[in-house]
C-alpha cells in the first residue's frame, strides 16, 4: 500500500521562484495588506492572513534563473520604486553598441528603434531572483525550495493545485528506505511560473485547448560568465552582435554585458526552428568567441560558469489563453518575452502583478471561476505589457528565417503599420517542423569543432561549470514515449538523431551496442547533466522526448 500524501492548504500558490512567481507574490502581499487597512477604515471584510506560497524545483531560489540580461526597469519601477536605493543587484547600462560580425572583423551596425538600451540595467538575473526571494519572504511570503511541482490537480474541470515530486524512488521505480511521498498543495487560486516549456503549464493547455493562435516557438540561448582583468573599467556596457557564426539565415545573435566588478557575461542565442538537424548550439557559441574581436574582450579571463535556457519567442499569437477555472499562467510559461528588443523580465514581473490584482479578487469573492479569473486577459490586453507585445505581435515571424532582405522588408512594413505588416496576424509552424532530412542541408564547417581549453570548451567541461548534480539512482526525467528502436533505426536513417547536437549538456549520446549484429548504435541518456533548458523537448522533430521533473537537484548557477 502506498504512503498517504501530506496535504497543505494554501489561499494561493505561485508555482517558479522565477521573476514572475516572486514579483507576483511579493505585490499580491502588498495589495493584501492595502485591502485590510481600506476595510479597517470602512468597516468592510479584511482577509484573514492568507497563505501565498511559492513552490520552487531549485533547492535554492536563483539556482535554476538565468537570462542575458538587460533588463527594462518599468517592471521593477512598479514592483519596488525604491529598488535603487534597497540595492537591487543591477548597473546602469553606460554604453550600448551592435556589431556585425564577419569572420574577422567586427562592423558597427545602427540600432534598430526598439533595440536601444539608454536608461536600462543589467546584471545576473539569478542574482536579481535571489534579491526578490528575499524582499518575498520579508514580506511573509512562504517559498519552498527544492520541491519540484510535478503533477497537476484538475478535479470537475477546475485547477486545485499541484502535487510534488515522490522523493526516494530508484531508477528502476522502486522506493528506497528514503522514500518519501509528494505533497498535495491545494490552492484557491495557482498561478503557474514555471518557466519556458513549463512541463505543467504544456499539460495545462493541452487539457483545456488554450493554445494560442499560432504555436509557440523558441529559442535556446548559452552562456558563460568570464572574470577579466580590467573589466570593472567598463561596468554598464552592453554589445549586440548579429552575423557570423551563424550568418544571415538563422535568426539569432549574441551577448556581452559588463555587470559589475571584473565580470562579464557573454552568450548566444539561435532560434530553434533552423532547418539544420546538425545545428550544435553550443559549439556555434564557442566558435563565436574566437572571433578576434571577442576573444580580445576576454583575453587573459578565466572562465567561471556556464548555462544554457530555452526563451518562448512567438510573441503575441503564440500566448495560450492566460487562465483556465483555478489558475493563472505568467512570465516564460505565458510566454511575455518581446523577441525584437530582447527583453523579458520586465513582461516576466509586470504579468505577476497582474495576476497578483486577479488573486486578490479571488480572495475577496472566494470565486477563482471563470467569471473572476477571465478577466485576467483583459487586464494583460489593456495594459502596458499587453500593448508592446501586440505592436510586436509578427516581428518573429517576419524574421524566423534570419535577416535577409525579405525579413527587413517585413518587419519595415510592420514598424509603419503598427506592427500589423501585410497581415494582421502571420502564421507560424512550430519550430521543429522546420528541420530537415540529413543529408539536405549543406554542413555549416567544414571540420568539428575542436576546443582549446581557454578560450574554448567542450560541453561535458561546461556543464561541470553550471554546477548540475543530480541523484544518480532515480528514474530519468528525460522521457523517451516510443520503443528505443526508434531512435537506431527510424530517427538514426532520417535525421542523424539530433539530440546529441542541440543538446547543450551532452545528455544524448549514441553508443555502440553489443546486442546488436547490425553495428546500429543505441541511444544513452546522460540525465544527470541536463541543465533543463528544455531544448530537447522543444526540438525533437517527432516530439518523443518529454522534460518531466526530476527528484531535486539541476543546475546551480552562479553570476548567470
Amino acid at each position: 500500500m502506498s504512503e498517504p500524501r501530506e496535504v497543505l492548504d494554501v489561499d494561493v500558490l505561485f508555482v517558479g521562484a522565477g521573476p514572475a512567481g516572486l514579483s507576483g507574490a511579493l505585490h499580491l502581499q502588498k495589495l493584501i495588506a492595502t485591502h485590510n487597512a481600506e476595510a479597517a477604515e470602512s468597516g468592510g471584510t479584511p482577509l484573514e492572513e492568507p497563505f501565498v506560497a511559492v513552490v520552487e524545483k531549485a533547492d535554492t531560489v536563483g539556482a535554476h534563473t538565468i537570462s542575458g540580461a538587460v533588463v527594462d526597469p518599468r517592471g521593477l519601477d512598479e514592483l519596488i520604486p525604491d529598488w535603487r536605493e534597497q540595492e537591487a543587484p543591477l548597473v546602469p547600462v553606460t554604453r550600448d553598441d551592435i556589431r556585425f560580425l564577419t569572420k574577422k572583423k567586427a562592423l558597427p551596425f545602427p540600432h534598430p528603434p526598439w533595440m536601444k538600451n539608454t536608461g536600462f540595467v543589467t546584471g545576473s538575473l539569478n542574482d536579481l531572483a535571489r534579491w526578490l526571494g528575499e524582499k518575498a519572504e520579508a514580506a511573509e511570503v512562504n517559498v519552498f525550495g527544492g520541491f519540484p511541482a510535478s503533477e497537476l490537480i484538475i478535479e470537475d474541470g477546475v485547477v486545485k493545485g499541484v502535487i510534488t515530486n515522490d522523493k526516494g524512488v530508484s531508477a528502476s521505480g522502486e522506493q528506497k528506505p528514503n522514500f518519501e511521498p509528494g505533497v498535495e498543495i491545494r490552492a484557491k487560486l495557482t498561478v503557474f511560473c514555471d518557466g519556458s516549456r513549463g512541463h505543467l503549464t504544456k499539460r495545462l493547455v493541452k487539457h483545456f485547448g488554450t493554445e494560442g493562435e499560432n504555436p509557440q516557438v523558441y529559442e535556446t540561448g548559452v552562456k558563460e560568465t568570464w572574470e577579466v582583468p580590467g573589466a570593472k573599467e567598463h561596468v554598464g556596457r552592453v554589445l549586440h552582435t548579429l552575423g557570423w557564426p551563424l550568418g544571415l539565415g538563422i535568426f539569432g545573435g549574441s551577448f556581452v554585458y559588463w555587470i559589475g566588478g571584473d565580470l562579464i557575461t557573454i552568450g548566444l542565442v539561435v532560434g530553434l526552428d533552423t532547418e539544420d538537424p546538425n545545428m550544435d548550439i553550443h559549439d556555434e557559441f564557442q566558435r563565436f568567441k574566437t572571433h578576434p574581436a571577442i576573444a580580445e574582450l576576454l583575453k587573459g579571463g578565466t572562465r567561471l560558469n556556464y548555462g544554457a535556457k530555452s526563451l518562448p519567442a512567438g510573441g503575441y499569437w503564440s500566448m495560450p489563453r492566460p487562465w483556465v477555472p483555478g489558475a493563472l499562467l505568467a512570465g516564460d510559461s505565458l510566454g511575455t518575452l518581446n523577441t525584437a528588443r530582447l527583453k523579458g523580465v520586465h513582461g516576466a514581473i509586470k504579468s505577476g502583478m497582474l495576476a497578483a490584482q486577479t488573486a486578490l479578487k479571488v480572495l475577496v469573492a472566494d470565486d477563482a471561476s471563470e467569471a473572476v479569473v477571465s478577466g485576467y486577459e483583459s487586464a494583460l490586453k489593456e495594459s502596458w505589457l499587453g500593448k508592446e507585445l501586440y505592436k510586436f505581435r509578427n516581428f518573429h515571424q517576419a524574421v524566423a528565417h534570419g535577416l535577409n532582405p525579405i525579413a527587413g522588408l517585413h518587419v519595415g512594413l510592420q514598424l509603419i503599420t503598427g506592427g500589423r505588416g501585410v497581415r494582421e496576424r502571420y502564421p507560424q509552424k512550430a519550430g521543429h517542423e522546420h528541420m530537415k532530412k540529413k543529408g539536405t542541408v549543406k554542413p555549416r564547417h567544414d571540420e568539428p569543432f575542436k576546443p582549446d581549453g581557454v578560450l574554448t570548451f567542450d560541453k561535458l567541461t561546461n556543464v561541470f561549470f553550471s554546477g548540475t548534480k543530480h541523484e544518480e539512482d532515480q528514474p530519468c526525467h528525460l522521457v523517451v514515449t516510443v520503443d528505443a528502436e526508434h531512435c537506431a533505426t527510424t530517427c538514426a536513417e532520417e535525421y542523424g538523431n539530433p539530440c546529441q547536437h542541440f543538446c547543450p549538456a551532452a545528455v544524448y549520446e549514441m553508443v555502440g551496442d553489443d546486442a546488436r549484429s547490425d553495428g546500429r548504435e543505441k541511444l544513452q541518456i546522460n540525465f544527470s547533466n541536463c541543465v533543463h533548458c528544455k531544448t530537447c523537448d522543444i526540438m525533437d522533430p517527432y516530439q518523443v522526448i518529454e522534460w518531466v521533473t526530476p527528484e531535486g537537484g539541476g543546475p546551480a548557477y552562479q553570476n548567470l
